[in-house]
């Protein structure tokens, strides 16, 4: 009887410590596997925003170009269209007053302005999710039981792109520059 229950009980030891045994490699693994998975995704999520930045400024630059290109063929036109019309006439006026002239279309500016809010901000977005990578990282590099596993592991470096401007304000905790048009 007395050796039975040693039995039973030394059973039931080794099914515990087979359990902890199982539980603790496959916390290792999940805890490994997801550490794996954030610095694949962090460095991802950089190549993307590469790809980004580098569309945002194309984006941006081509479209000014086009607003500059229209804004100089219409001035060039416009020059050639009231000097043909009013050389050598009478009533300069009353012609000008009555006859369509051509209009410039500010839209193009308004238009180039929205552009350059919108892939601001989808950079802005993109800049935003590869810091919330690394926030992920970082608490699961330091917080308990995963830091028992991957804790030891290197931090994650990620780059935000920002503005020598910006740069300062925080390293001096003051922003001084508040003229819109310097």
């Amino acid at each position: 009887m007395k050796n039975k229950m040693l039995q039973y009980a030394l059973s039931v030891i080794g099914a515990v410590i087979v359990v902890v045994v199982v539980a603790v490699i496959s916390m290792y693994f999940s805890y490994s596997n997801r550490e794996v998975r954030l610095r694949n995704l962090a460095v991802a999520q950089e190549q993307a925003n590469t790809v980004i930045f580098d569309k945002v400024w194309k984006v941006i630059a081509q479209k000014a170009q086009i607003t500059d290109k229209y804004s100089k063929d219409f001035e060039r036109i416009y020059v050639k269209i009231m000097d043909s019309r009013y050389t050598g006439k009478d009533n300069l006026l009353m012609n000008w007053i009555q006859e369509q002239n051509p209009v410039f279309d500010p839209h193009l500016y308004s238009s180039l302005m929205d552009t350059v809010a919108g892939q601001r901000e989808e950079f802005s977005q993109v800049q935003i999710k590869l810091r919330d990578i690394k926030r992920e990282h970082d608490n699961l590099r330091t917080t308990v039981p995963a830091k028992w596993f991957v804790g030891t592991r290197p931090e994650l470096i990620v780059i935000i792109v920002t503005s020598a401007d910006t740069s300062n304000v925080f390293k001096t905790a003051q922003e001084n520059s508040i003229q819109v048009f310097k």
